[in-house]
């Protein structure tokens, strides 16, 4: 049986509960741009003054390491601004993703493919721009697929991110842990696809490398996909202009068998890195920098 919160931490979640709601209603009354554009402008004043503005120094130094302080400084005020622009969109991603001029979709004909043929893959990608914009073209296209999420610490707020989520048609998920993971295995046995984020730090994971330094990696989506004979479907978000978004549909991955089930994870993982490598120096400006993918002992020395 889980423990019950405090009454102080109950409270707490519920004044906090109170708040996104308050946010959201506000958001909802605006214009989509203008929304999106009062998020950057506060993230950009707002971020700097946090712990996280040190840790996004730290990435883009460890991921641009003969970048000038003058490109690192720009850089991480566009990252504050984008990081700003997709906390204001979230609350209005259905009204987003229901105009059909805020949302392109490049190589559409492979997600119909996959729709059509009833064929389970491991869709994967990283926190790109207004990265929950993907599973809701996934599901668009007509594919059923498991979309995984981490779960916030309070329910309250995670219950509404829920209901978000279901307003633009988003409705399938798996919690991440062991109850997550049998659901994604029956899911594939079911043939449907499952949908993860993998480019953040994951401990206990493989070891690879990532811009040249070792980053722990999960490796459920290669397991996966070798398991079920599946392809890693890359997808990614890319910005446009204000609230508006250009959603690609990458090459598939697909990943050989050779008997060695640990070597060909691990391969697997490489390629995965490598694509998130390649969207990240793609559009820089873009990407969550405000977390720890590496190991803690990285942030610490600097």
């Amino acid at each position: 049986m889980a423990n019950r919160p405090s009454i102080a931490q109950d409270l707490l979640w519920r004044l906090e509960a109170v708040g996104f709601d308050a946010l959201t209603a506000l958001a909802r009354i605006f214009p989509i741009d203008m929304v999106s554009d009062a998020g950057a402008w506060a993230f950009q004043r707002l971020g700097p003054l946090t712990s996280a503005h040190r840790t996004a120094e730290t990435n883009l130094r460890i991921v641009f390491p003969q970048a000038p302080d003058a490109e690192i400084a720009r850089l991480l005020r566009a990252q504050w601004a984008a990081a700003g622009r997709w906390a204001a969109e979230f609350p209005i991603l259905d009204r987003i993703i229901a105009d059909p001029s805020r949302v392109e979709l490049v190589n559409g004909e492979r997600l119909a493919q996959i729709a059509r043929d009833s064929e389970p893959v491991v869709f994967i990608s990283g926190h790109f721009s207004s990265f929950e914009i993907m599973p809701a073209a996934i599901i668009h296209a007509g594919v059923t697929c498991q979309v995984t999420y981490r779960a916030t610490n309070n329910p309250y707020v995670d219950a509404r991110i829920r209901k978000s989520r279901w307003r633009y048609g988003v409705r399938l998920f798996a919690p991440k842990g062991g109850d997550g993971a049998r659901e994604l295995l029956e899911a594939l046995g079911r043939g449907e696809s499952v949908a993860l984020m993998n480019d953040q730090k994951f401990n206990g994971g493989v070891a690879a490398p990532l811009f040249g330094v070792t980053a722990h990696t999960a490796p459920g989506p290669s397991r996966l996909a070798l398991r079920f004979g599946a392809a890693l479907q890359p997808m990614s978000v890319q910005r446009k202009d204000k609230a508006r978004f250009r959603v690609v549909v990458h090459e598939p991955i697909r990943l050989e068998s050779t008997g060695d089930r640990t070597a060909d994870i691990e391969t697997g993982v490489g390629r995965v890195n490598a694509f998130i490598e390649e969207r990240i120096r793609e559009r820089p400006e873009e990407w969550f920098w405000v977390h720890k993918r590496w190991p803690n002992e990285i942030y610490k020395r600097r």
